[in-house]
């Protein structure tokens, strides 16, 4: 949520901040805004909307300056208006600040300023800030930031640049990202590296409550008592392009069709002949002998993947296994032992919601693993080991690839830790290792054919109000994470429930006008699948299915047919959730909506 971007250097400032906002827009946000030190004081410019309404403002009124810093905005404390947009200035005009997270004593601290004579002009937790460190200035910035740092609770990524010492910007952190860009004779700020790409790939990821004072010379470090701290410089493999469309309408379409190249990244170095590598994760069979129970901790889409895995850990290690929503378990006095292992799923590492469950979780004594996507985020720097997806960045709101390559990762968990406790066997760990190889190319296959059944699909039904889906066991979840996809982007009302639970309720709402996606590959439980679906044909409703290639029962019942290649029913939720993602993409579009930033949602929920 929100971005953050700050320049220093030769540069026209305004153009790196503007273009750096521009690939921060998958974040989220409602208004856009821009300071600059130009030798002459803090010049801003804001507006509600779009990076284009900005942009159509600095035309008209432009600003120059080789110091700045830019912000979009999604609004926590105050509704959508240019007055709440970032940057804000304190009360003497002098300090411009941007803020994302949330300041949750701000109320208090807002009090004490008005009763000290302090006029506000906005709604938010942010203006707080600018004011006290304009108080707590004595012409040093680091040394205001750092005494007012000490008197506020929750979660923040905060730039600040002052009028007396233009030509540095002070950058801080605690529970929300950010990372430092180096370059030669310029620095940059960011809270995601691919603001930084047309400019460098040299980064620091700032740590926990440390401050960054960045100027054009360099970038010095120091922790919370302003110590000094060494620069741990990490060259990013994300490349520019990766971050482009590369001709595709939106990220979230070329995102789908990447899925093949990013579940064979993941894959890839972690499966040996017949048998799955975890050699990265430090695990050995004495520990995990240790190990009586598995939590997961996830929110979102990363939270289907996690009932997926689930499954598969119980599946493959007999380990009791339980999936937490990370929000629920922060307040659910949850019980911790040293014989617990908990798992948290991640795409951008910044969740903030399991961060804070996560460390709940280490306090316990708990031995730590993460399914992460992005390296050097704060989720893996807090666990005891990392499983990186290895997707590359994933634009779009929607998340598509992420989703994928996150259940390839709990495969790989689930079978190489089954093995190490000796309770999955060589044959079904070589039956799943020979699945995972042929995923990539099965996916593409799918990939490549045209769903004509997805399309007529997305076409007849559009208009309709709600849509169900169903599935059983392992695509229980499918369907889930089937009904989140269509319900972002569409904003069409679906619902994802287990097949078993039809007659428990569900079942009331068909008829003849209300879509049901099934979803029923090959497995266990495809019998029982079949089974509602006729229960829901006798009542006149519409069915779509997702079965197996050659699937003639279902061919049969099926008013829209969707098939996907056969596979081991553990893998089964990989294929069977593209089709759906391609459903939900061709009902937005055609209904005009803007899939890359569905309304109100944000790439990385990095606030409670």
């Amino acid at each position: 949520m929100c971005g953050i971007v700050g320049y220093v250097g030769p540069r026209e400032a305004t153009e790196v901040l503007i273009e750096g906002l521009r690939r921060l827009e998958y974040r989220g946000y409602d208004s856009a805004g821009v300071a600059v030190m130009n030798g002459s004081g803090v010049q801003v410019r804001k507006a509600v909307g779009r990076l284009s309404a900005l942009e159509k403002v600095l035309s008209g009124n432009g600003i120059h300056g080789g110091v700045g810093i830019g912000h979009t905005r999604w609004a926590t404390h105050g509704v959508p208006n240019e007055v709440n947009s970032h940057p804000h200035i304190s009360f003497d005009g002098k300090l411009s600040i941007i803020h994302n997270g949330i300041i949750e004593n701000y109320r208090e601290l807002k009090r004490e300023l008005i009763e000290q004579g302090v006029t506000f002009k906005s709604d938010t937790d942010t203006e707080v800030v600018a004011h006290l460190i304009a108080k707590a200035f004595d012409g040093d910035l680091l040394h205001a930031v750092n005494a007012v740092l000490k008197r506020l609770r929750g979660a923040y990524a905060f730039a600040v640049c002052h009028n007396d010492q233009p030509d540095r910007i002070v950058a801080t952190r605690m529970g929300s990202p950010l990372v430092i860009g180096l370059g030669d004779g310029e620095n940059f700020i960011a809270s995601d590296v691919p603001a930084l790409l047309k400019y460098t790939r040299r980064v620091v990821f700032l740590e926990e409550g440390q401050l960054a004072e960045v100027t054009r010379e360099g970038v010095k470090l120091f922790d919370s008592e302003l110590k000094p701290v060494a620069l741990k410089e990490t060259t990013t493999s994300l490349t520019l392009d990766a971050a482009e469309k590369e001709g595709y309408e939106h990220f979230m379409l070329k995102e789908i069709h990447e899925q093949p190249h990013a579940l064979a990244e993941t894959i890839r170095g972690r499966i040996e002949g017949e048998r799955v590598d975890l050699s990265e994760l430090n695990l050995d069979a004495e520990t995990l002998k240790g190990v009586n129970r598995i939590a997961l901790l996830a929110c979102g889409t990363s939270l289907y993947s996690a009932m997926v895995g689930k499954y598969l850990l119980e599946r493959f290690t007999r380990i009791p296994t339980e999936t937490w929503s990370a929000s629920e378990f922060r307040y659910a006095d949850p019980v911790i032992d040293p014989g617990m292992l908990v798992i948290a799923v991640s795409q951008s590492g910044e969740t903030a919601d399991t961060l804070e469950a996560l460390r709940i979780v280490k306090a316990g004594g708990a031995r730590t693993i993460a399914i992460c996507n992005v390296m050097g985020s704060s989720i893996p720097r807090t666990v005891d080991g990392t499983l990186y997806t290895r997707a590359g960045p994933e634009i779009g709101v929607a998340s598509t690839k992420a989703y994928t390559t996150q259940l390839a990762g709990f495969v790989l968990l689930a079978v190489g830790i089954g093995r190490m406790l000796g309770r999955t066997d060589e044959a079904t760990e070589a039956k799943i290792v020979e699945g995972l190889r042929q995923l990539p190319g099965q996916t593409k296959a799918l990939l490549d054919e045209d769903i004509v059944a997805v399309k007529r699909c997305a076409k007849r039904y559009k208009d309709v109000f709600n849509f169900m889906y169903i599935g059983r066991h392992f695509n229980y979840p499918t369907a889930m994470e089937g009904a989140l996809k269509l319900k972002e982007i569409s904003y069409i009302h679906a619902e994802g429930y287990a097949g078993g639970e039809m007659k428990h309720g569900p079942l009331a709402l068909v008829e003849g006008t209300f879509p049901t996606i099934a979803i029923a590959p090959q497995g266990r439980t495809r019998e029982k699948l079949i089974s509602n679906v006729q229960e829901i044909k006798a009542r006149k409703g519409v069915v779509v299915m997702l079965s197996t290639h050659g699937d003639e029962e279902a061919r049969e019942l099926a008013d829209y047919l969707i098939e996907i290649p056969a596979c081991e029913e553990e893998l089964s939720p990989i294929l069977a959730v593209i089709p759906l993602q391609l459903l939900a993409y061709y009902t937005a579009t055609q209904l005009g909506r803007d899939v890359d930033k569905p309304r109100n949602l944000a790439k990385s929920v990095t606030v409670e």
